[in-house]
């Protein structure tokens, strides 16, 4: 029976871009290893030829109060790993294991019950992303509207822009970007947030700046660290958020949220029928 154990791995990943040279250094050196060694800060500052002052501070960006509780936190969750894997099924299937384990290591389910307070209290809901976190928002404008979700997703850099004016204390703003960087989303979110609209940034990257104009960052994994991250649907990690939280808000008021969705689907399959029948 598979379980999951929280990791540090997955919080070292999406604060790469915040460390020092030092502190990559160290950082990939947890990210890539594989085997049980003496993981003392002695141990290792000798190891990656770094001062022993350096690890608590790379710990306390990761989140942890201090090299200690960071180290423990590893050594209860790390697992040798073999790197005999054969095939290619199998090698797939790891990686998406991975994911899934990554995003568990990641989930905050007291954020993802604000988010969906948020959703329940919102009048209009705006998703934006580009590329495939475009189609990303896309889907979820499409699950979410099927519950009676008033919501519209956006992938038009112009139109991210132009949105931005007429958001206001009404409007709850999603923006996806894998990379932090996408300077159309990231704009509507800065200005939703400017006129009072409730923002959450879904990303594989912690950047200190988005609490400036975010009221949630959402966390999901990156499929940059990898081994075969390349073959995998760049909107997996994404899109196993959306379902969590899409599950979270469903539940607030389940009975009348699944009679929505069925008398959707419903509509959807009469709309095919009319159709049909006039072809």
């Amino acid at each position: 029976m598979e379980y999951y154990v929280k990791s540090v791995v997955p919080m070292i990943e999406s604060n790469y871009d915040n460390f020092t040279t030092v502190e990559k250094n160290i950082a990939d050196f947890f990210i890539r290893n594989r085997k049980k060694v003496d993981f003392s800060a002695k141990a290792i500052a000798e190891r990656l030829y770094v001062s022993e002052a350096s690890l608590p501070r790379f710990a306390k960006k990761c989140g942890y109060r201090g090299y200690r509780e960071f180290v423990y936190q590893y050594e209860e969750t790390f697992v040798e790993k073999e790197e005999s894997m054969t095939g290619n099924t199998r090698m797939i299937l790891n990686a998406y294991q991975e994911l899934l384990n990554k995003t568990y290591s990641l989930m905050d389910e007291a954020q993802i019950a604000r988010i969906s307070r948020y959703l329940n209290q919102a009048e209009r809901v705006f998703v934006c992303g580009r590329g495939s976190s475009g189609f990303a928002a896309e889907e979820m404008e499409h699950r979410f509207m099927r519950i009676g979700v008033d919501i519209d997703s956006i992938q038009d850099s112009d139109l991210m822009r132009m949105q931005a004016v007429f958001q206001d204390r009404r409007s709850l703003v999603f923006g996806i970007s894998v990379s932090g960087e996408t300077e159309s989303v990231l704009y509507l979110l800065r200005e939703a947030n400017r006129r009072g609209a409730k923002t959450v940034l879904l990303t594989a990257k912690n950047r200190g700046i988005f609490d400036q104009f975010c009221d949630e960052v959402v966390l999901f994994p990156s499929l940059k660290h990898l081994n075969h991250g390349n073959v995998i649907s760049p909107q997996f990690p994404i899109l196993v958020m959306l379902d969590i939280i899409y599950s979270s808000y469903v539940e607030q008021d389940k009975f009348a949220k699944e009679v929505l969705h069925d008398n959707t689907l419903r509509a959807l399959g009469e709309g095919q029928k009319r159709s049909h029948n006039v072809e």
